[in-house]
């Protein structure tokens, strides 16, 4: 598509909008909201009637705007650049997820919604960077995950805490290193991995497939050696993930949750009851690590992540199958032989380097009373 048409702060026309092909007034003010998110180096753009235009900066919102929107101008510069399933989407059930590319500015991922009767949309720029591990400064151990050949890896974490930059830096690290066919299957595909020492597919959900369960049921006919689900969102998906992991794949995966033991039931407490206890046997042998992450803010400027790990052992397939997964905190001390940590642990070494006070560390600690020992040795 043309080159965006910068707007002033009033939404004023564009300097030839007359040029054959160009973007409607409104998208043109979409594309320059954008290119303002980008270069101030922002992570989304919130579109939300009776609030001017905002960006996400380092986890604060900012308004880039003076006016106040209403849901007919946020749907006329948002729903045109949707892909045309998920404009029809939107119009048969008023949501839709969809990426978007502005050439020479970026990519972003469109979630077009409804709210109190109105349009409103949240974007999220998406990076052109591939992470790599070792920059993203997570705790020591969890590189351990990239060589792990078989079985269920989780990642939770609340939105916005780092958990598909996580995703794909795993990728990339075995993709560099290891000679694997890996399929992603996204919705929409957030990293763009090039092809390294991997054979690297990616899908698309809306472009490549329907829908997660088809798209992974697909990808399993395809011989691959690792499968990279963006997030499971709904049982079918869980079921087959965890098949998968069973018989022999690796299986990658995120979740929105907020601790281990809340990952590990999310999975089973998405089914009915009459169906929890077979998938919980299934999970306490599909599964091979959990990592749970928050980003908080840091004294040096930006944020980093914190995060606790789970191994899964002997001990720890044992509580999943009885349920009994109020005792999976204990399991992390005792597997700290095998990589696992807590998240107190993790707080207690961004202390130590400087990146938290002792206060803010505890306000971000499930455990307080932990965090003060780790913290008095």
């Amino acid at each position: 598509m043309p080159e965006p048409i910068r707007m002033d702060r009033k939404g004023a026309e564009p300097t030839d909008p007359s040029e054959s092909g160009a973007p409607s007034t409104a998208t043109q003010r979409l594309n320059a909201w954008l290119r303002d998110l980008i270069e101030a180096g922002g992570s989304d753009l919130l579109l939300v009637p009776g609030s001017p235009a905002a960006i996400r900066f380092e986890g604060e919102l900012r308004t880039i705007d003076d006016d106040a929107l209403d849901g007919s101008q946020i749907e006329a510069a948002v729903l045109p650049v949707l892909a045309p399933r998920a404009a029809a989407m939107f119009r048969d059930v008023q949501i839709a997820d969809a990426s978007y590319r502005i050439e020479g500015v970026g990519r972003f991922r469109i979630n077009l919604h409804r709210e109190r009767g109105q349009t409103a949309a949240a974007i999220r720029a998406l990076p052109s960077k591939i992470p790599v591990l070792s920059d993203l400064n997570l705790p020591s151990g969890i590189e351990a995950l990239a060589p792990l050949t078989r079985g269920l890896v989780l990642i939770g974490g609340a939105a916005g805490s780092g958990k598909t930059t996580t995703l794909a830096a795993l990728v990339h690290e075995i993709n560099r290193s290891e000679a694997r066919h890996i399929i992603t299957i996204e919705d929409p595909v957030e990293y763009e991995h090039p092809h390294l020492k991997s054979v690297l597919e990616q899908v698309e959900i809306g472009t490549d497939a329907p829908d997660f369960p088809t798209a992974l049921r697909a990808a399993l006919r395809q011989a691959p050696d690792i499968v990279v689900v963006g997030e499971m969102r709904d049982p079918e998906t869980m079921r087959i993930a965890v098949a998968a992991a069973e018989t022999g794949h690796l299986v990658l995966s995120t979740l929105h949750t907020t601790d281990v033991a809340s990952t590990i039931s999310r999975i089973s407490d998405s089914f009915p009851a009459e169906r929890q206890n077979t998938i919980r046997q299934e999970l306490a042998m599909a599964l091979s690590a959990v990592v749970v992450q928050v980003l908080v803010p840091s004294k040096r400027g930006g944020r980093v992540p914190a995060a606790e790990l789970l191994i899964v052992g002997y001990g720890a397939r044992q509580h999943i199958r009885r349920n009994a997964l109020q005792h999976i905190q204990q399991e992390i001390t005792m597997s700290k032989s095998k990589g696992s940590f807590s998240l107190e642990e993790s707080l207690a070494g961004l202390v130590r380097s400087g990146h938290l006070d002792r206060e803010d560390a505890l306000g971000y600690a499930t455990h307080p009373d932990d965090l003060s020992s780790l913290l008095k040795n």
